[in-house]
């Protein structure tokens, strides 16, 4: 009589959780620009990296081309030194999303480990780590990401990865710090800790997952914020090299005012990509908050 109990109460439970899964599902598709954004970022992606996987051309210059406008050779033209656009603003763009989804990812499960430890632990460590973040908060970011930049002199990937993922962490640090410092003195965390159960499980198996939530909405949004970024820093040369074509780098040629007036093909197409992953990287995260936060609801 109990198991079948048991059973009954589980699949009550599995039926509940799949309503749930189909009524969020149903509210993300009534988001026209949720779904609008899903589709692109999900488009420009998948062809960025068939283009990265398939081997493109985005190196041999056309020399017979230089700076052509878009014609059926290149679609999207050449650039100063006669290379196709379009296949270096597809592979640009899987370089561009990788540093923004790594970034945007690696960023938040620092924030959100050390904003666990902030939180339950409290006193000294969370004093401490509390410091250490308006430490990094008191310099505006984009300084703060130049000023460590120009310390490492060398442009390559790797380095703007970890500058990117150091200084990236604060926000999601405060957000889950706060959150834990609210559910740890919950019944079930109390439960938990009064039947032995260790620390780390208590703070990682038990009060996570109840704040996944809005740093899955958080890491969403940030994959845009870190694709400008890197763009900004590109633009300006202090990004990755010039030889891997982001689409900051790319941008880097509009720096010429000649390539502005007269070979507006060479940063209008970057700059649409960015314009356009960007804002549909928005639209998701904000259909995202919608279904997924239950303050929304």
């Amino acid at each position: 009589m109990s198991e079948a109990k048991t059973m009954s109460i589980k699949e009550q439970n599995k039926g509940a959780a799949t309503s749930l899964m189909k009524k969020n599902i149903r509210k993300f598709l009534r988001n026209k620009l949720a779904v609008f954004g899903l589709v692109v970022v999900a488009l420009m992606t998948i062809a960025c990296v068939v283009a990265f996987i398939g081997g493109i051309d985005f190196r041999t210059p056309d020399m017979a081309n230089m700076r052509a406008a878009p014609n059926s050779a290149h679609m999207f033209g050449t650039d100063t030194i006669g290379r196709d656009l379009l296949a270096r603003v597809l592979v640009g763009g899987c370089y561009s999303i990788f540093i923004g989804v790594f970034c945007a990812v690696a960023s938040n499960v620092l924030g959100a480990v050390l904003g666990a430890i902030a939180g339950y632990f409290g006193g000294k460590i969370d004093a401490l780590l509390v410091r250490l973040s308006e430490l990094f908060q008191a310099f505006p970011q984009l300084v703060l990401v130049m000023m460590l930049v120009a310390m490492l002199k060398t442009r390559g990937l790797g380095n703007l990865l970890l500058i990117f993922v150091i200084t990236g962490w604060m926000t999601t640090f405060r957000m889950v710090r706060n959150e834990f410092m609210s559910l740890k003195g919950e019944t079930y965390v109390k439960v938990c800790e009064a039947f032995g159960m260790s620390k780390s499980n208590v703070m990682f198996k038990q009060i996570l997952p109840n704040v996944m939530t809005p740093i899955i909405v958080s890491t969403t949004t940030n994959v845009a914020y870190f694709i400008l970024q890197e763009a900004s820093l590109s633009f300006i040369g202090l990004g990755v090299a010039d030889s891997t074509p982001t689409w900051g780098n790319i941008l880097n040629a509009a720096k010429n005012l000649q390539v502005v007036q007269n070979q507006w093909w060479i940063w209008v197409f970057p700059g649409l990509a960015i314009s356009l992953f960007v804002l549909a990287i928005n639209f998701l995260g904000d259909g995202l908050r919608d279904v997924l936060d239950a303050k929304q609801q």
